[in-house]
């Protein structure tokens, strides 16, 4: 199902969107500053300091453990934010009060209101299997919401509504080039099936671990989750982030790492350290 386009502003004098290679910076938790085809995409927005609290809801509360790479006054002008859902370790107080309030930003329906409310002009809410094909240039990013659950059964009704997300970057012809999966917040479950069958040619996938455990209920991927779901969504690189940043994450990304070793998978997975840099070529299909 396909929503209306997204035209961004013409980059004017800046050279023509190039799709053989792009990068990815590891910000950190669940931020990653992606530059490809002439995009420059902004996910999951945290920039708290180590020690400082991110608020979950009902009372709950998490600290940091570590540091952003980099700071929210370092990034450069952005093309859009995508956004899994609305909880503070993916959407700050320092994005709130920060970022442009007219930056696109594509995520839920329910986190789109949410930030209206604070005074962001440009949300776009998807619901699961929605499609927003945003153009710039000579280039077009179809964002594509994936489904989500943010804890087991009847639990996942009381936490935000989550979007794992497809981007398919395209030139001029419409055969995607590019194609980027981020998993969002979500666990295993029976819809996390039918992304495979919709995409069986995942380029990268952006796996959200951490294990993380409210009350001991497990609220997203561990270790052994995360190799199921290399497993079951099958991208052709898997690179796991959303691991070891705040004290409700219980599954170590250490732990994630003896996982996919014993399963053999570990060609499938590059591994990034706050800070780092991916870069990657991509062969015209």
């Amino acid at each position: 199902m396909s929503r209306e386009e997204l035209v961004l502003p013409s980059s004017g004098s800046s050279p023509q969107a190039t799709f053989n290679s792009g990068s990815l910076f590891f910000i950190g938790n669940a931020t990653v500053l992606l530059h490809y085809a002439g995009f420059t995409i902004l996910t999951d927005p945290n920039f708290l300091h180590q020690g400082q609290h991110v608020h979950l809801g009902y009372g709950i509360s998490s600290a940091r453990r570590t540091n952003p790479a980099m700071e929210i006054e370092e990034l450069p002008a952005l093309d859009m934010v995508v956004l899994s859902h609305m909880h503070e370790d993916h959407f700050d107080r320092i994005a709130e009060a920060k970022l442009d309030k007219n930056v696109p930003i594509i995520t839920t329906h329910q986190a789109a209101d949410n930030l209206k409310s604070k005074g962001f002009t440009a949300t776009q809410g998807l619901n699961s299997w929605e499609t927003l094909t945003v153009i710039k240039d000579d280039a077009k990013v179809r964002i594509t919401a994936m489904p989500g659950r943010h804890g087991p059964g009847i639990l996942s009704a009381l936490l935000p509504s989550v979007n794992g997300n497809m981007l398919e970057f395209h030139s001029t012809v419409d055969k995607p080039v590019f194609r980027l999966y981020i998993s969002g917040d979500t666990l295993m479950y029976e819809d996390i099936k039918e992304i495979p069958q919709k995409y069986p040619d995942i380029d990268l996938g952006l796996l959200h671990l951490g294990g993380t455990k409210i009350f001991g209920i497990l609220l997203t991927m561990d270790a052994k989750q995360g190799v199921q779901a290399i497993e079951m969504i099958a991208p052709h690189l898997s690179i796991p982030i959303h691991y070891n940043d705040y004290t409700v994450m219980k599954s170590s990304l250490e732990e994630f790492m003896q996982a996919v070793t014993e399963a053999g998978l570990d060609q499938r997975v590059k591994y990034l350290k706050h800070g780092d840099t991916y870069t990657f070529d991509v062969l015209q299909k």
